[in-house]
């Protein structure tokens, strides 16, 4: 993640309409219960969202950089359904089946080698869970701006997620595209 996107994401008014806006709508209206794992959580943003809307179910926030999660764990630390750790996305330290439901908020993008990532979230997922989320699509605006930022980043089409999610072994693969086309938000279900 580049400086810039890295101080988006830190930001009080990034956090608040984050929380007020884009989690209602990347959720799909969907309540998250039991055990909710969050990758590449950044800021925490959605992850405190999250927390404070479903109380019942329990977080596990993860990010690859060590100063988010550092950061993100000062923030939460007052949410006592949330536990935030550094983790891979690619190699999640997790047993399998360890989760109802596996959230990628706009992140997928920033893992240039992002098919393994859908393969972690399938393992650690318990069968009939769902990973939920949404992301960047691969469009001319977003290749200019990660282009202008320099920060490393595989901007994913609808159709390539689609593919890779059914590929993986998930089913009820779900997509839409916001924005003009700029976002897409995806849900998938791992078979029982």
């Amino acid at each position: 993640m580049s400086v810039v996107e890295s101080t988006f994401c830190r930001s009080a008014p990034w956090r608040g309409f984050a929380r007020r806006a884009v989690l209602p709508w990347a959720l799909r209206g969907r309540d998250l219960t039991g055990e909710v794992l969050e990758i590449g959580a950044g800021s925490g943003s959605m992850a405190a969202g999250a927390a404070a809307a479903f109380p019942g179910a329990r977080f596990t926030v993860t990010d690859i950089d060590e100063v988010m999660v550092r950061a993100t764990a000062a923030r939460l630390e007052r949410l006592a359904n949330v536990t935030v750790t550094r983790a891979d996305v690619t190699e999640l330290p997790f047993p399998a089946e360890s989760f109802d439901v596996v959230t990628s908020y706009l992140m997928l993008h920033h893992v240039v080698s992002w098919e393994p990532a859908l393969e972690e979230a399938w393992r650690v997922l318990r069968p009939g869970g769902r990973l939920l989320g949404y992301d960047l699509t691969d469009t001319s605006l977003a290749r200019a701006v990660h282009r202008f930022d320099g920060s490393p980043h595989l901007l994913i089409r609808p159709d390539h997620l689609c593919r890779a999610l059914a590929r993986v072994g998930f089913d009820e693969v779900g997509i839409d595209l916001s924005a003009a086309g700029h976002l897409m938000r995806f849900t998938a279900r791992k078979g029982a």
